[in-house]
């Protein structure tokens, strides 16, 4: 486990409307992900949305092209990300504000992809679009044109982790499983639900409270157990949700691995081992009754 440089990784919307104010040369991107309550969430940045910010498609700007064992939401690839971080104005040497209007690791992945892309001030808004209201901020219709910036895509700026190495830091380190309780006990009686073995439940929503990163006092009692110094790492479903816990241990100053295929890709492989039940190591499948 290395320390992560001491650069800040959120914002409060105080502090972004201070810097639009003053005429900093901020990239603000709005992170749009299709769901229940906003379907069509391009509409809704079209209808308002923060001064000069751009939207972004989780889909189509931050995965890359699915295979059969790529996982849920594969990381884009380089010269595909880097043409759109200049399309959004972003140089090297931009200061990223990154927010969305719900899931709040909608944002947390988009800031994690770019500073594994090598950009180095991406900071997560504290509260999203909520908390840019909450503070009477105004909302802007215009679509700024297409940017011009010189970023330069510089892959693995931040550390991954492949599903055999995943697997052997659960058991020599600290793997952190995201996902909510439930889906990380899984169902011994049903096939590929559960865990990594080894592998600690830590739900990615318990970093959050109102949209907002919880305190550092917060964040260290919730990962006490996982603060000795070893090596941490993290995954959920499809590589959206553990990005909250890399966000909240780069706020301690803890640099955590992402596994990017994460569960959906973990379980491809049949040879690999899954526990069950509400304990790290659980019950693995090869400890099952046999059928009849």
């Amino acid at each position: 486990m290395r320390p992560v440089p001491a650069k800040a990784v959120t914002t409060s919307a105080r502090k972004l409307a201070d810097a639009l104010r003053s005429g900093a040369q901020v990239v603000v991107l709005e992170v749009g992900r299709e769901a229940g309550e906003d379907p069509e969430p391009r509409n809704s940045y079209l209808a308002g949305h923060l001064p000069g910010a751009r939207f972004v498609s989780f889909e189509e700007d931050l995965v890359g092209p699915r295979t059969g064992s790529s996982g849920n939401s594969p990381l884009p690839r380089a010269s595909d990300l880097q043409d759109r971080l200049r399309r959004w104005g972003v140089d090297d040497d931009s200061t990223v504000v990154v927010h969305t209007r719900q899931n709040p690791a909608v944002a947390t992945r988009a800031w994690w992809t770019l500073r594994w892309a090598g950009v180095e001030d991406v900071r997560y808004l504290h509260g999203g679009l909520s908390g840019w209201r909450r503070i009477g901020g105004a909302l802007d219709t215009d679509v700024p044109p297409p940017g011009a910036g010189s970023a330069t895509v510089r892959p693995g700026s931040l550390p991954l982790l492949t599903a055999e190495e995943a697997g052997r830091l659960a058991a020599s380190g600290h793997l952190i499983d995201a996902r909510a309780a439930q889906a990380y006990r899984g169902d011994p009686d049903r096939t590929g639900t559960g865990h990594i073995p080894g592998a600690h439940s830590i739900p990615g929503a318990d970093n959050f409270t109102g949209g907002e990163l919880r305190d550092a006092a917060a964040l260290t009692a919730l990962y006490a157990a996982h603060l000795d110094g070893d090596e941490v790492g993290a995954y959920c479903g499809g590589g959206v949700s553990a990005t909250t816990t890399v966000l909240a241990l780069a706020s301690l100053g803890v640099e955590a691995a992402l596994y990017p295929g994460s569960w959906s890709a973990w379980i491809t492989d049949p040879a690999r081992p899954i526990a069950t039940g509400a304990r790290p190591c659980g019950r693995t499948a090869a400890e099952r009754p046999s059928a009849g």
